[in-house]
């Protein structure tokens, strides 16, 4: 089926256009606006979708996890029904090629049935039971019972540079509705056509399979306020976020603020330092090759983009330093996702350029079509690392630093200033990682992911995967916003003491009438509880 784009708000199943402000999208390969016409939402609007999500989620938490499951599924398939329509919005609204999106369109439809699979299975619930011993000395003990229960309605941030799987239909919006949790999604207004085509897929699977009216729903605006409303909405339980700092910051501090505080998970960015041990220097050539590929994949709009390299000063260091710098020179100027994005890499290129002590050893290429970007290599000491915080700032495009350290001490004090990092890799033999235990345990103090001989470019998406880190790169180092565990940000645990059976969530019964793996009396059972 074709879907119109008609650039309405869609508040549940219930479409809406009662803003006067309307916007347009960009297509940067030609600087152009797109000819989609989208209103801004209004305060009313917010509040609609805000309160349909509250009406909604007792009945959402309610329902058996196969409809959840099945709803999840059908959104999955809607958008492969509709991949040709939602790829050509994506490419005139990304700059990105056919190619990227059709991978991760794949990716998201992946994630989709993913959580499909483990809201069906259950057991991310952790159900705890400790039964009663009514005759244990000194005091008798209660029964208890624990599991995770839905949160609440849940508002997603969609990000810039990922506008399928981090966006209206991606791993925030696939966890929440796989937890139980409604979703309100304020879409990116770089990409509000397939953020619209996304949505409406959503929708339609929502119709499909019954889903009550507010599970869902997608709201468009370039505006401040709808994001700050939303947050500040009392009937939001949750956020989740992928983007800026700043944007993250302000929008963490209104969570905070309020008059009943709610969790608010933000990805915020992160340079994913890097550091290459004596053996990965002398491999030159091909951790140059890999390392460049990984600089300059998707034009460096990659949350995990490698932008801090550390090594000690050595002759393969040099060796190693010309090779990366030929091979990043060799790429070409290539279109960022938004003139805006163009614009702010050149003015933190511009300003890396400045700080004392650093020097380009790329030409920095001059660019052939509108926001276009030349990627870089930039060079300084560990001296003077050391001596510049703002030299650990993060330029977000097809930039990194080589930072040049004088020995092992002066390489773990620039690691000992890091700020927290999504990730951290380290390259060189299994014999050297050994003897660098103090080089690793700094890494593993600001990561989330630790690598080894590889790329950080590239999230699995995988019940093992931790996509988190410590401030700033997220807001709360225990979660992850990749992989079935980023479940758990929309749930809280319940205790149920002395309850009687009828009352009970079924994954707590005695019966266990859906056969999830659960803890009773310390050991671990999928099978019901008898002689009670």
């Amino acid at each position: 089926m074709q879907l119109p784009i008609s650039g309405k708000q869609f508040i549940g199943l219930t479409s809406s256009s009662e803003g006067t402000e309307t916007f347009r999208s960009i297509n940067p390969a030609t600087g152009d606006p797109n000819p989609w016409e989208f209103s801004e939402a209004t305060d009313g609007e917010i509040d609609r979708a805000a309160e349909l999500a509250a009406q909604a989620a007792g009945e959402y938490a309610r329902l058996s996890r196969n409809r959840r499951a099945a709803f999840l599924r059908e959104i999955a398939d809607g958008l492969e029904e509709n991949k040709k329509q939602l790829i050509a919005a994506y490419t005139l609204e990304s700059g990105l090629p056919e190619g990227r999106a059709k991978g991760e369109l794949g990716r998201t439809t992946s994630q989709l049935r993913l959580f499909a699979d483990l809201a069906e299975e259950g057991s991310w619930v952790q159900a705890r039971i400790d039964t009663a011993q009514p005759d244990r000395e000194p005091l008798p003990k209660a029964d208890i019972r624990k599991c995770l229960l839905p949160i609440g309605p849940v508002v997603v941030f969609g990000a810039s540079n990922f506008p399928f799987a981090f966006s209206t239909a991606g791993g925030d919006t696939a966890s929440a509705l796989a937890a139980g949790c409604p979703v309100i999604v304020k879409g990116h207004p770089m990409h509000p056509a397939t953020g619209e085509l996304v949505a409406q897929a959503v929708l339609h699977a929502a119709r499909e399979t019954k889903m009550p009216d507010g599970v869902f729903s997608h709201l468009q605006g370039t505006s401040q306020n709808l994001g700050g409303r939303l947050v500040r909405h009392e009937a939001v339980a949750a956020v989740g976020f992928t983007g800026s700092r700043a944007g993250g910051l302000a929008l963490s501090r209104l969570a905070a603020e309020r008059e009943v505080p709610i969790p608010f998970f933000a990805e915020m960015g992160s340079v994913n330092p890097v550091v290459f041990l004596p053996s990965a220097l002398k491999a030159k050539a091909g951790w140059a090759k890999a390392y460049a590929a990984s600089v300059t994949l998707g034009v460096g709009q990659f949350c995990t983009n490698p932008g801090l390299l550390f090594a000690i000063d050595s002759p393969d260091l040099e060796t190693f330093a010309r090779s990366l710098a030929d091979e990043i020179a060799a790429f070409p100027p290539s279109c960022m996702l938004h003139p805006n994005m163009a614009g702010h890499f050149t003015d933190m290129r511009r300003t890396m350029e400045q700080q004392h002590g650093v020097e380009f050893l790329t030409p920095g290429n001059p660019p052939e079509g509108p926001n276009e970007v030349p990627a870089t290599v930039a060079r300084v000491s560990g001296t003077d690392f050391l001596a510049n915080p703002k030299l650990q700032m993060e330029v977000f495009g097809p930039f990194t630093l080589l930072v040049t350290c004088r020995d092992a001490e002066e390489l773990q004090a620039a690691l000992a200033g890091l700020e927290g990092q999504l990730t951290a890799s380290l390259l060189g033999s299994e014999a050297e990682f050994r003897e660098s235990d103090k080089v690793l345990e700094l890494l593993r103090s600001r990561a989330g992911r630790i690598l080894f001989n590889g790329v950080p470019t590239g999230v699995e998406v995988c019940p093992s995967m931790q996509h988190g880190g410590p401030f700033p790169a997220t807001t709360d180092s225990r979660f992850t916003s990749v992989g079935t565990d980023a479940i758990l940000r929309w749930a809280r645990p319940v205790s149920f003491q002395n309850c009687p059976q009828s009352l009970l969530p079924d994954v707590l019964r005695n019966s266990n009438p859906t056969g999830v793996w659960r803890m009773v009396d310390g050991a671990w059972s999928d099978e019901g509880i008898i002689n009670l």
